[in-house]
């Protein structure tokens, strides 16, 4: 079963960049799709192998801030390919 996850990091600290941009560098090394924009990051792929690969990477960035939240919509469907037709 494909997924599309989006997610966007909130570190609760002065120099918030910094955390985001490491989180964005581990997604984008792993084997899933991933497409940025702005206001947040997207990836797409199978549940089955997504899900274990997220749980690990959002571990370890909680674990490296004090103070985080992370939003995140979970789509049962691969989106990367949408474009909108209006």
């Amino acid at each position: 079963m494909n997924i599309s996850v989006e997610f966007t990091l909130l570190p609760l600290q002065n120099d918030f960049e910094p955390p985001i941009q490491e989180f964005i560098k581990v997604l984008r090394a792993s084997k899933f799709t991933v497409l940025e924009n702005p206001l947040s990051t997207q990836i797409y792929g199978d549940y089955d192998a997504l899900m274990p690969f997220l749980n690990t990477a959002i571990k370890t960035t909680f674990e490296r801030l004090d103070h985080v939240v992370l939003n995140m919509k979970i789509v049962k469907s691969n989106r990367s390919d949408y474009e909108s037709n209006f």
